[in-house]
């Protein structure tokens, strides 16, 4: 029941061109076979990985991934299919991507996704893990843009037209940690000039959200009188041969920027110092009031003495 993006595992500046031989990820045509049809698939620098981190190398350089356009992507409507093998999204030209060697403009959103009860997913890793985005009880609205439509995309080779929605919102939050590596294609042809960008924070989806993914989409035609479920469509691990993988932060550091850190600290101290004089304050008002009560005791108690002593007088 894992579930991994692609905008979660990264960008590519080369997508699956779903032509040629066919090809499944199990049985005659399954992964194993790919290479029969396609030869890069049994390159030496293949995707995706499980990628280590004991043999990862840090690069400060590497700057955060800055998306542009995707929060307005225009009045143009998005186009979402069920090609056969994942379910696909189209994005317009106006949206592009900052913080890679150059600037790459968006092209297509796709998934992977594992089956019910079972466990797998993701197509990367990190260090043996598979990871099905963060399942939880609470939705993730942004994916229900995509999700509410899956019902006209049953079969291969239905597509429909969706209105155009804020994208960045499926995103992870922190931007600025990733890995990175030069891989290929997960899926034939395999080509080998993909530039992975994987984000070391996950995205969030609800665990019904996941579900909607997993069960009522299938990888054969309408027509077809047995129809096939699309599930499982993730790729094994290659081998890492003499590629290396980078990282934009040092193993063992936080998840969060250092902006982010730096306000999470601001914002203790703030909260500590607004408990502090609270408390205060509080302490000084109950001691002034004690000052005002015992004041008012002994002016009491001295004119009660000094009636008493006149009263006494002939």
């Amino acid at each position: 029941m894992l579930l991994t993006l692609i905008l979660l595992q990264g960008f590519s500046h080369a997508l699956a061109a779903n032509h040629g031989s066919h090809w499944t990820y199990k049985g005659l045509h399954g992964q194993a076979h790919w290479s029969d049809d396609y030869p890069d698939c049994r390159g030496q620098a293949q995707s995706p990985m499980d990628i280590q981190t004991k043999s990862v190398q840090h690069n400060p350089a590497l700057p955060p991934i800055e998306p542009q356009g995707y929060r307005s992507p225009g009045d143009g409507a998005f186009t979402l299919l069920n090609n056969g093998h994942t379910v696909e999204m189209s994005l317009p030209p106006s949206m592009f991507l900052r913080g890679l060697p150059q600037t790459y403009a968006a092209v297509q959103l796709h998934f992977h996704w594992g089956s019910r009860g079972q466990v797998g997913g993701s197509e990367h890793q990190v260090n043996g893990e598979t990871f099905p985005a963060e399942v939880g009880n609470v939705a993730n609205p942004a994916y229900d843009n995509i999700l509410d439509w899956l019902k006209n995309i049953q079969y291969a080779g239905q597509k429909v037209s969706i209105p155009p929605f804020d994208v960045h919102e499926l995103l992870p939050r922190q931007l600025g940690h990733y890995f990175r590596y030069n891989g290929s294609l997960t899926t034939p042809p395999c080509s080998q000039n993909v530039l992975w960008t994987i984000f070391r924070q996950r995205a969030r989806i609800s665990a019904s959200q996941l579900e909607r993914l997993q069960g009522g989409l299938y990888s054969t035609k309408v027509a077809n009188s047995l129809p096939v479920p699309l599930v499982d469509n993730y790729r094994a691990p290659q081998l890492l041969n003499q590629r290396v993988v980078f990282s934009s932060f040092p193993m063992g550091s936080s998840a969060y920027s250092a902006g982010e850190i730096v306000a999470i600290v601001f914002g203790t101290l703030f909260g500590c110092l607004s408990i502090f004089l609270t408390i205060h304050f509080v302490v000084k008002r109950i001691r002034m009031k004690r000052i005002r009560e015992q004041k008012d005791v002994v002016f009491k108690s001295s004119s009660s003495r000094a009636v008493s002593g006149n009263s006494q007088r002939p």
